[in-house]
């Protein structure tokens, strides 16, 4: 029946809609890990009836966002340093099979010249954001940067699997950084801004160079919130936290990309 699969398109489109908006919450930091809410309270923040909002919080609940509790609602996931660091290794093996693709494949399936412009467009974006300590903006053009980045490639589940690694792991690190805004007023000088480097080196096919730099942002990234996840409530210490030094010099492809070595990463300065 068409009204039947009209009413079924609109309560789907609601539903992303609702869930979008909420996942936006938890990266804005609006909902704060351990929060709790119920179906009702979302269906009346917003003006919908429950059925969109509770399929948008069960989808979220799978992407691992929330966690569902009986009798009670959901519940915003409280993700641990321990995760963050499983995190980053996922993302680390996935952007190496990605970049190991585009050593061996590239040459037969060439990545249009017009999708390198657009991520590079975003990256821009991101860089500038992370340059000027803007956490809002940054991961919308961080996610999106990533997002196209890893769709270049051709395979929507490790596209898919990636993107929702990347929300988790801001998911986890927002907190933790808007605490440390708070503390000095601003991040500048505190977040990772080499989106362009990353994608200068995967237009030279440099599978080595490219993975030097996600294993440097890695680096920093894990060091940062270590620091962040044991610093006290605001006070003298907090000017010991760690400044974000890139490392411009990207080393030389080693002949073979396919085993590429991590290169180490400079210790930040206390």
């Amino acid at each position: 029946m068409p009204g039947a699969d009209g009413t079924a398109v609109i309560r789907s489109t609601l539903r992303q809609q609702i869930a979008d908006a909420l996942r936006d919450e938890i990266l804005a930091g609006r909902l704060v890990p351990g929060q709790e809410f119920t179906v009702k309270e979302i269906a009346d923040q917003y003006g919908v009836s429950a059925t969109p909002v509770r399929e948008a919080l069960v989808n979220l609940a799978a992407q691992g966002l929330l966690d569902a509790v009986q009798h009670r609602g959901f519940r915003v996931h409280e993700f641990a340093l321990a995760d963050y660091r499983g995190m980053l290794q996922a993302r680390g093996l996935i952007a190496d099979g990605i970049f190991r693709d585009l050593a061996v494949t590239a040459p037969h399936r060439p990545v249009p010249p017009t999708g390198y412009v657009a991520v590079r467009r975003r990256g821009e974006e991101a860089a500038r954001a992370a340059s000027a300590g803007d956490l809002t903006v940054l991961i919308g053009y961080d996610l999106r940067f990533w997002r196209e980045l890893s769709e270049l490639f051709g395979n929507a589940y490790l596209a898919e699997f990636l993107h929702r690694l990347r929300v988790q792991s801001w998911a986890y690190a927002v907190p933790h950084l808007r605490r440390e805004s708070e503390r000095r007023g601003h991040l500048r000088g505190r977040l990772w801004a080499r989106h362009t480097e990353l994608v200068d080196a995967l237009t030279r096919r440099d599978a080595y160079g490219a993975h030097a730099i996600v294993a440097e942002y890695h680096g920093h990234s894990l060091r940062l919130l270590e620091t962040l996840a044991e610093a006290p409530p605001p006070g003298p210490r907090a000017e010991s936290l760690p400044t974000y030094q890139p490392n411009s010099k990207t080393p030389e492809s080693p002949e073979t990309p396919e085993s590429p070595e991590t290169p180490e990463s400079p210790e930040p300065p206390a």
